[in-house]
């Protein structure tokens, strides 16, 4: 699993995926469904990330209704970008 911030046109988002990269083919498209089709995404430190979201984390990788390769942890932009520093994303990735 990875986790990471993606900078989308309506802000950042946390999401943890199954994927091998964040510019995936698959995980590109499963995106774009959604309506996000130019991002920035930083990876995370996946134990930084459960450490942070504690008990939540464990609820949404627990929901049944969401499926195994992309869950959204958070949406709130403001919540997602002040709870991480620069120095805890890695190096960026662009995709449009």
């Amino acid at each position: 699993m990875k986790a990471g911030i993606m900078f989308t046109g309506t802000g950042p988002i946390l999401i943890v995926t199954s994927y091998g990269s964040f510019d995936d083919p698959k995980l590109v498209e499963k995106l774009a469904n959604k309506g996000i089709t130019k991002f920035i995404a930083s990876e995370l430190p996946l134990d930084l990330v459960k450490a942070k979201y504690g008990n939540h984390y464990n609820v949404i990788m627990g929901d049944l209704k969401q499926t195994d390769d992309l869950r959204v942890l958070d949406y709130n932009g403001y919540n997602v970008f002040h709870s991480f520093s620069f120095k805890e994303m890695g190096k960026p990735i662009y995709h449009e």
